[in-house]
C-alpha cells in the first residue's frame, strides 16, 4: 500500500465518520439520559449543547472529507505539472484534471480495478505511478500498447516496424525549455500532437515488445524526458487516469490563455 495523500484522506474520512457514528448511537443517547452530567462535560470541553469538541469537529469535517474522497477517488483528480518532460503539450506550472474512471473503476488507496471500462489508446496522455517508486506520480504519452513492438533509434520512433510520421513546424520559442529545440507534429495513427527534439543532444535508443497488461510511455519533450526508454513499461495496475484539461497555469503569474485548454 502507498501511504500518499489518498491514504491520509481516507483515514481522515474514516476517523471522523466513526466518531460521528459513535456519537449518534452511543454518546448522544447517554447525554440525553443524563443531561446534567453531559452538559457539564460539554461545557467544560467547549462544545455546544453538551457535545465534546471532538464530536463537533467530526460532524463538521466528515461530510466535506467524504465528498472530496469520493470525487478524487472515483471521478476527477487534480495534478500539477512539475517538470518540462511534456513540453510543448504541457508546461511547468500547468494544473490539470485527470479522469479517474477512463480506464476502469478502481478502489482508492488500494488502486485495485473493480470494474472494466476501457483501456488506454495510443496517444493518450496518462498519469500513472512511477514503477520504480509507486509513491510518485508521472505523466507521459502512451506510445506502445500491449503486444506492440516499439523502437527508438537516432531520434526516430518506430511502432510495429514502421516509422511514426512527423512534420517539422519551427524552432520552439515557448517557455520551459532553455535549449534550442525543434518542434514537430507527430502522428500516432489518427491522432496528432506536438513534440520536441533538441539537436546535438545524445538520444537514448531503446527497443521493447510491450508485454500484456503493460504500456510504453514517452514524454513529448523527447530529449528531456525520463520515460520508458530508461525504466521500462508501466503495468496496468499503476495507471491513475487520463489527463484531459488544463484548469489553471501558474508559473511567474497566471497564463489566462491556457485555462480551459483540452489536452490532445
Amino acid at each position: 500500500m502507498t501511504y500518499d495523500f489518498a491514504f491520509f484522506l481516507f483515514m481522515g474520512t474514516l476517523i471522523t465518520g466513526v466518531i460521528w457514528a459513535l456519537d449518534a448511537w452511543v454518546w448522544a443517547p447517554k447525554r440525553k439520559d443524563n443531561p446534567f452530567e453531559y452538559s457539564v462535560e460539554g461545557a467544560m470541553s467547549g462544545g455546544r449543547k453538551g457535545e465534546p469538541v471532538v464530536v463537533e469537529y467530526a460532524k463538521s469535517f466528515f461530510p466535506v472529507l467524504l465528498i472530496v474522497f469520493l470525487l478524487r477517488g472515483f471521478l476527477i483528480e487534480p495534478f500539477r505539472i512539475p517538470s518540462g518532460s511534456m513540453i510543448p503539450s504541457l508546461y511547468i506550472g500547468d494544473f490539470i484534471l485527470v479522469n479517474k474512471f477512463s480506464y476502469g473503476i478502481r478502489l482508492p488507496v488500494l488502486n485495485a480495478k473493480i470494474i472494466e471500462i476501457d483501456n488506454p489508446s495510443r496517444g493518450d496522455v496518462v498519469v500513472f505511478r512511477y514503477p520504480r517508486d509507486p509513491s510518485v506520480d508521472y505523466i507521459k504519452r502512451v506510445i506502445g500498447l500491449p503486444g506492440d513492438h516499439v523502437a527508438y533509434y537516432n531520434k526516430v520512433l518506430y511502432v510495429n516496424g514502421k516509422p511514426v510520421k512527423r512534420e517539422y513546424v519551427s524552432t520552439y520559442d515557448g517557455p520551459g525549455e532553455e535549449n534550442t529545440a525543434k518542434e514537430y507534429i507527430e502522428k500516432l495513427e489518427d491522432r496528432s500532437h506536438a513534440m520536441l527534439l533538441i539537436p546535438g543532444r545524445p538520444s537514448l535508443d531503446a527497443e521493447y515488445i510491450v508485454p500484456e497488461g503493460h504500456y510504453f510511455m514517452m514524454g513529448d519533450n523527447r530529449d528531456n524526458s525520463n520515460d520508458s526508454r530508461y525504466w521500462g513499461v508501466v503495468p496496468d495496475k499503476y495507471l491513475v487516469g487520463k489527463a484531459f484539461m488544463i484548469w489553471m497555469n501558474w508559473s511567474s503569474g497566471i497564463e489566462w490563455k491556457r485555462i480551459g485548454t483540452f489536452i490532445k
